[in-house]
Order: structure tokens, then C-alpha cells, then sequence
């Protein structure tokens, strides 16, 4: 391997400016998500209670391309980017597969995921409103890990719910979060109004996104000077992670190759929609025919199973309506490990784009995602992140499909984040003792049943 560049990297001078804003390049632009109340399209000014202001106007923004990365935010990112672009060479012979692998290595940032990206900027805006306290909910905990750092760097304090499921599952998460000094309460709690309905329901209810979201929210509502911040879903969210879709350009130029598949982990978007929007940008405007591959859990198929129509974000229905894949915002979804992953509904953006052709959807099962960090794991040296295993999943699906036809085609993915404080979920595994969930189709139809019934 001597005679092959394997690893690319850019200079602080050439790490990105500006995010990139996918709506404003959209054939067909995301509809409007919708207040909860007045049932009329959202205004930036709604938004306000909740979101710092340049948050909120960067959510409804379908005119500006490219909006400026603040230089506080961008020396920030100086610290750990670029981050490299890796070429699979061990992965590729160890598949005999004539694919060119390559992968956007985001597990390295200090808290070891892509989420900083947007973590970073979301705080610097909360701060620069004078903001003194934020609130969130986390799954897996790479989201609240990277906003308790985030929250310490400019002087915030930080609330985190995490769904009590992964709070047991992943002790450390939680204590890498108190390490940064943020309050982590483990979700549904009595500490709400809504997480008290839900445990009055359900006492031994061991929580969901939606639940944890609307327990933040409610806190931000209800707290002087607190705002909520989110890891993904939302459209300000994907904007800031297309630094790494925009770093990867530059970067494949670097390696004299250009991807015809991308692939990421799906949960709500943000990282899928960091690592694709960039080259997204050319099959819409220049007819480049890239596939870019969604990757999601069999369990929480919303993708791939859902229906397309306006849902809350969250269980109480404190958020606005957004149109999305959902698979309903009351949908429990199974305790698999891939705990960022575990949420009902998609993107507005993303919704639109797989509803208009211009990507597709792939489930996998916990199981096989695992397998495939294994194997990826032996061959790489990583060991990846449940919910990245499940990216590695669909990327070797791809390349035994160029094996069996001979195509010598290039895909990229998106490692969203190591696995180092998941290893109970790698020794289920390997003990054999990890169950596959799936989601039958009379419970999906019953569950959109009643969605219906309630919007």
C-alpha cells in the first residue's frame, strides 16, 4: 500500500466558509411546516420562543445558497478539521470488490461524532442573543455530548434529556456530558408536564426522541433565558453539517475521483444531509447522476415504510407541524443500540427530496449493521458507531453488487462516529445474544391509523 495515497486532508485555509443551503437549489421546495395552533405556515417570528433568532431564519430560508460559517464557529472547527477522507483499501480487499470505498471520517472531533458540527454553531448563536442556559434531548448521547462541550466553549449552561433506554444502555454518554458540566435527566421524567403523562401511561415507558424532545422543549419554554437546541431533523441543523459534504468535494478532487454512490446513516437527517447536500447540488442543477443511499433501522423504518404528511416532532405536540416520511410522532420504537436513529419522522428537506426521486432508502437490521462494523472495524481499525454500522451496512451491500456485475464504482460514506463507549452493544453481539426488531405491517398501519385520527 506504500504507492497509495489512503488519507486526504485540506489546510485551515481550505476548510469551508460558508454552509451550503439545499433548499435554495430545490426543484420543488420543502412545504411549509405549519403552527400547531393558527394551522397557518410557520413564520421565522414563531419561532422565536424557542430557537435563538438567526436559527429560526435560517430554517425558513429557500433563497440563500450559501450562508457564512462565523469566524468564532469556524476557528472552532479549526480544531479538528478538516477531518480526513479515508480510502477503504482494507475494507475493499477483504470484499475482493472492484468498488473504490472511501469514507469521511467525522469520529474524529473531540466528542468523536459529526454532531459538534451544528452543536458549535447553535450555541455561538444562543450566545451572541445573550442566551444564558440551553436545553436538548439526546438518544445515543453523541448529540448531548457535543452540546455540553459546545454549551462550556461559549459559557452556557446546558439541560439534557436522554432517552432513558440509551441513559441505562450507555452510562458513559452520560458521563462524558456531567464531565462538560451538563444536567442529564434521564427521559420521560417526572421533572415535565410531559414526561409525567407519559409515565402516568406508561410507568415503566423507557422513553423515545419525541418524548425527550418534547420534555426539552417544554423546559425551554418554561425557563428565563433558556432556548432549545436540536441535533437533527431540522433544516438549520443539515446546513451546518454540509461542511462535511464540502470538505469531501474538495477532497475527491484530491483523490482524482468524483462518487456515483453516497451513502449515511438515517435517523433524522443531519448527517445524511451533511455528507450528501454538497454533491446533491450538482444532480439537481447539472444532472450528475449520483444515488445517494439513506440507511436506516429495520425497527424504525419511516423512510422506507412511512407515510408523507404532516406530523409533530414530538409526542406532546408542543412542536410545529412538519411535513415528513413519519411513521407518527406517537411511534415507540424498539430498544435497539443504534439509539440516535430511533426517531419517527424525517426532515422536511429530505422528505421532499426522496418524495421528488432524488435518493433513495435502504432498512437493515441490527443485526447485519453490526456484522458489517465488525468487519469494517477489522479492516479499518475503527470501531464504528452503532448507528455509522448501519452506513457501512448499505456501502457493503453496494460493493458486492459491483463484485458480482464487475463495475468499478466509487462510493462514499459517512462514518458518523466511533463506537469506543458502545462496546456493551459489540459484546451482545458477539456473546450472540443481540435481537433484530422489526416493525410488522399491521403495526405500522395501526399506528398511522391513529395519526390520523389525531391531525
Amino acid at each position: 500500500m506504500s504507492d497509495k495515497q489512503k488519507r486526504f486532508f485540506l489546510s485551515e485555509d481550505e476548510i469551508p466558509r460558508q454552509w451550503y443551503n439545499i433548499q435554495a437549489d430545490m426543484v420543488t421546495k420543502p412545504l411549509p411546516p405549519i403552527h400547531p395552533a393558527t394551522h397557518q405556515p410557520l413564520k421565522a417570528e414563531d419561532l422565536y420562543p424557542i430557537f435563538a433568532k438567526e436559527l429560526c431564519h435560517q430554517e425558513l430560508d429557500t433563497e440563500h445558497a450559501w450562508i457564512d460559517i462565523p469566524e468564532e464557529v469556524r476557528d472552532m472547527y479549526k480544531y479538528y478539521r478538516s477531518t480526513p477522507l479515508v480510502r477503504a483499501y482494507g475494507l475493499e480487499k477483504a470484499l475482493g470488490t472492484p468498488a473504490h470505498i472511501y469514507f469521511k471520517n467525522e469520529s474524529v472531533s473531540p466528542v468523536g461524532s459529526h454532531k459538534l458540527n451544528s452543536a458549535l454553531a447553535q450555541a455561538y448563536y444562543c450566545k451572541q442573543e445573550g442566551i444564558t442556559n440551553v436545553t436538548t434531548e439526546t438518544g445515543a448521547g453523541q448529540w448531548g455530548a457535543a452540546l455540553s462541550y459546545a454549551a462550556k466553549v461559549f459559557g452556557l449552561e446546558a439541560a439534557v434529556y436522554q432517552v432513558k433506554i440509551s441513559y441505562e444502555q450507555k452510562p458513559y454518554r452520560r458521563s462524558i456530558m456531567q464531565t462538560y458540566g451538563a444536567q442529564v435527566t434521564p427521559s420521560p421524567s417526572m421533572s415535565t408536564r410531559a414526561g409525567k403523562d407519559v409515565l402516568t401511561r406508561d410507568p415503566n415507558n423507557q422513553g423515545s426522541l419525541g418524548t425527550a424532545i418534547s420534555e426539552a422543549v417544554e423546559l425551554a419554554m418554561t425557563t428565563p433565558n433558556c432556548k432549545y437546541v436540536l441535533g437533527s431533523v431540522l433544516n438549520h441543523v443539515s446546513l451546518h453539517q454540509t461542511v462535511i459534504g464540502l470538505e469531501a468535494e474538495k477532497q475527491m478532487e484530491m483523490a482524482g475521483e468524483y462518487p456515483d454512490i453516497v451513502i449515511a446513516c438515517f435517523g433524522g437527517g443531519s448527517n445524511f444531509g451533511g455528507i450528501s447536500f454538497p454533491f446533491m447540488r450538482h444532480k439537481i442543477k447539472e444532472g450528475k447522476q449520483t444515488r445517494f443511499i439513506a440507511a436506516e433501522p429495520s425497527s424504525c423504518p419511516k423512510l422506507t415504510r412511512g407515510v408523507f404528511q404532516y406530523d409533530f416532532g414530538d409526542l406532546s405536540g408542543l412542536t410545529p407541524l412538519l411535513p415528513m416520511y413519519t411513521l407518527g410522532h406517537n411511534f415507540m420504537p424498539a430498544n435497539i443500540h443504534a439509539g440516535g436513529l430511533r426517531y419517527h419522522g424525517a426532515g422536511m428537506i429530505i422528505s421532499q427530496l426522496l418524495k421528488d426521486g432524488y435518493m433513495e432508502a435502504v432498512d437493515i437490521v441490527q443485526s447485519e449493521s453490526f456484522k458489517a462494523g465488525l468487519m469494517f472495524s477489522k479492516c479499518e481499525g475503527i470501531i464504528p458507531a452503532p448507528e455509522s454500522c448501519h452506513a457501512i451496512a448499505a456501502t457493503i451491500r453496494e460493493a458486492n453488487k459491483c463484485k458480482e456485475t464487475g463495475e468499478e464504482k466509487v462510493i462514499l460514506f459517512n462514518l458518523s462516529g466511533h463506537g469506543l463507549i458502545d462496546m456493551t452493544a459489540y459484546d451482545q453481539f458477539l456473546a450472540g445474544s443481540l435481537l433484530d426488531f422489526e416493525v410488522t405491517d399491521e403495526e405500522v398501519a395501526k399506528n398511522i391509523a391513529e395519526l390520523d385520527k389525531i391531525i
